[in-house]
């Protein structure tokens, strides 16, 4: 096979938006907690809380800082026409003005642009990663009622819906989990779409859902998994944060994502991919699809992993992942 050079995708992304203090400190201090920005949502929160949790466990104390993003206050739906980032810019400028020393994100809310200034120090390990189709009547895809109501706010979810099930009336929906039960509950949708990572995070067990397979539904690039994101140059920081990082989540995660920014394809595009280590291989599975789901190009390869260098191997697959889809028209589709 022909061998294309792509861009390596390092997981920080650039918003324009972003300014630099002038009075930040480059430093941490052993005499104090490491400061943690999250979102102030109940499943940010508890994101950051299990950060802090493992972080104690190493023996280092921490303290949350909870801010309030774009996204978690403008209920517009989030397109195109919208830039990507809105649940993250906050939480990275607060480590740019020195209000915190470690930033928690979903992975997949960051967009792929790189910003020099920051620096994705770690990735846990990655809780599961498959959507769910949540419903009072416990509906599956194939049971859904005809031209059923079903909320997302997510192109990737709407367009591999709309593949299965081309009758689906697929309607915006925005808010916190929260926020979408009680949409759910007062009828404003027959069934409602979330990541199996978030109902189990926040002990919701007895939801009713169906767990959709990933034959149904391929995750979006690092669903299930966090970020955790410093300042490029915050030396001590980054060495304390080291002790969160779980290589194959990181791994299978550059991978994902790689191929996404390959693609040109922010957070909203209707791209999906899932890679794991089993044995001596890293595996990636990768979908494209249009947004209204009559086209699907995919791709499912294998290789052997470095042992010496699994974010090489992460890159070599996604580029190898990006030349096939790329041959067959995934760029001219993700752009309509």
């Amino acid at each position: 096979m022909r061998t294309t050079k792509f861009r390596v995708c390092p997981y920080a992304p650039s918003p324009k938006s972003l300014t630099l203090s002038s009075n930040r400190s480059n430093s941490t201090s052993a005499n104090r907690p490491l400061r943690i920005a999250t979102r102030h949502s109940p499943l940010a929160m508890w994101q950051a809380n299990h950060v802090a949790m493992l972080l104690e466990q190493a023996g280092q104390p921490s303290e949350l800082v909870p801010l309030v993003s774009s996204g978690d206050t403008d209920m517009r739906p989030i397109d195109s026409a919208r830039q990507v980032g809105v649940f993250t810019k906050r939480i990275q400028q607060a480590l740019l003005d020195d209000e915190a020393d470690i930033a928690v994100h979903s992975m997949k809310d960051l967009p792929t642009e790189v910003d020099s200034r920051l620096h994705v120090v770690a990735v846990p390990a990655r809780e599961i990663v498959n959507d769910c189709i949540v419903s009072p009547a416990r509906w599956s895809l194939d049971s859904l009622p005809q031209r059923a109501r079903i909320g997302t706010g997510s192109r990737r979810r709407a367009a591999q819906l709309k593949y299965h099930r081309s009758d689906l009336v697929i309607e915006p929906i925005r808010g916190n989990l929260q926020t979408r039960l009680a949409k759910l509950s007062n009828g404003d949708y027959d069934a409602i779409m979330l990541a199996a990572a978030g109902i189990l995070r926040l002990e919701m067990e007895s939801l009713p859902r169906i767990e959709l397979s990933l034959a149904q539904m391929l995750p979006a690039p690092g669903q299930g998994a966090l970020a955790i994101e410093v300042l490029a140059d915050a030396e001590a920081t980054i060495e304390l944060a080291r002790c969160l990082n779980d290589p194959p989540s990181q791994t299978a995660v550059t991978a994902e994502r790689t191929l996404l920014a390959n693609l040109n394809g922010g957070c909203l595009a209707p791209i999906a991919a899932y890679a794991h280590l089993e044995s001596d291989k890293l595996h990636l599975e990768s979908v494209v699809l249009s947004v209204d789901g009559s086209k699907r190009l995919a791709d499912q390869r294998s290789i052997s992993i470095n042992p010496d260098d699994l974010q090489a191997t992460a890159i070599e697959i996604a580029n190898q992942a990006t030349e096939v889809l790329a041959s067959q028209g995934a760029r001219e589709l993700i752009g309509r």
